[in-house]
Parts: C-alpha cells; structure tokens; sequence
C-alpha cells in the first residue's frame, strides 16, 4: 500500500485555501466610493449656480481657453496609461529599467513619468488660473468664479496627491531589497486612485468647457 506523506495530505485534507482580496484595496476602493459622493455633491453645486445664472454663466464662460484645456486634459488622460504601463511593470514583480526602451522599463520608471504628467497637468492649471484672474475672474469674483475655482481647485489638489503617492511608492520601491507582491499591491492602489481622478476630470472638463 502506497504511503500518504504528511506534505500531500496536507494538500488533500481539510478547507480548501481561499484567496482573500487585499484589506488595502477594498479599503481603498471603499474610500473611492466616498469620493464620488464628495465630488458628485460639487457638481451638484455648479449645475445649481449655473441654473440661477444662466446669463452670467454665458458670458464668464466665453473667457475660457477650451483648446488649452484640452491639451492639459490630453496630458493627464495619456498619464492614466503610462500609470498602468507601471503598474503591468509592478505585476511581473519588475521594480526598474532593465534597459533604456520602454517595453524594457520597471515601475519605477513608468511611474516617474506618469508624476511628471501629472505635475504638468498642475503648472498648467495654475497658468489658467492666472489668465482668468487677469480676466477678472476670481474665487470671489461672482457665483460662477466660485464654482469654477471650488470644482476645479479640489480636484487639483486630488492630482497633488497622487503625485505625492507616486512619491512615496516609488520611494519603496528603491528602500528594499525585494520587490515583492506586497509592493505591487501599493502600486495597484495608488493607480486605482490615479484613475479614478481621471475619470472625474474628464466629466469636469465636459461639464466646464465643453457644455457650456
């Protein structure tokens, strides 16, 4: 009679091992769920304003650069790919660069070149802001340089700190000696915020420049 060693009774007795999701990322994506409701409560507030102005609202608008926007939103749209480049990167456990093409590059890289999208994406919000005000459109300015400055400078500061966790992960990715899962989940996650601030710049900048 064959011998059952105690390793593969150990594979065929008792439960069966379950593959629990990351605490990390259903925290994450449960939080992401909040942040709809928040920035969804923002844009109630500028389709209530722009409902009670609708006269200011056409001609406040007509002072926005739609082409400039354009241009800084094709950056940060282009950044939700080169983040996820990095996160394929981070999956197959490749921290960096095993050579100088991009089909070649880690996480790390990847990753810095989707903060330095991002940062763009920042200086050139900050350029807008300073043509409107010298058009006369201020925070304090009427009802829709508050809308607009409320909506699009939270979001900015959602893009601030994405940046500063692809800071911080690829900052990890340098301190240990093992790239493990448990630094690719962190990558994961911080793309998953990523994304989401994204998707909401897109419905910004439809509800802002485009429909008007």
């Amino acid at each position: 009679m064959e011998t059952v060693t105690s390793t593969s009774l150990s594979h065929t007795v008792g439960a069966p091992v379950v593959n629990r999701p990351s605490v990390v990322a259903v925290g994450t994506i449960v939080w992401l769920g909040s942040e709809v409701m928040f920035f969804a409560g923002l844009f109630a507030i500028y389709f209530t304003l722009r409902s009670t102005s609708a006269g200011l609202w056409a001609f406040e608008t007509s002072k926005l650069d739609v082409w400039y926007a354009l241009g800084n939103t094709t950056i940060l749209v282009l950044s939700s790919f080169t983040c996820q480049f990095g996160v394929f990167a981070a999956e197959r456990l490749q921290a960096r660069a095993t050579g100088w093409k991009p089909t070649q590059w880690g996480m790390v890289e990847w990753f810095f070149l989707t903060y330095a999208m991002g940062a763009v994406f920042v200086i050139g919000q900050i350029f807008e802001y300073a043509n409107l005000v010298a058009e006369h459109i201020s925070i304090s300015s009427n009802s829709y340089g508050s809308a607009f400055y409320i909506t699009t400078g939270f979001h900015g500061l959602h893009v601030i700190g994405g940046l500063v966790a692809f800071i911080l992960v690829i900052g990890r990715a340098f301190s240990v000696k093992t790239f493990t899962h448990k630094e690719a989940m962190s990558a994961i996650v911080v793309s998953y915020y990523w994304h989401f601030v994204d998707v909401v710049w897109i419905g910004l900048f439809l509800v802002i420049y485009v429909l008007k």
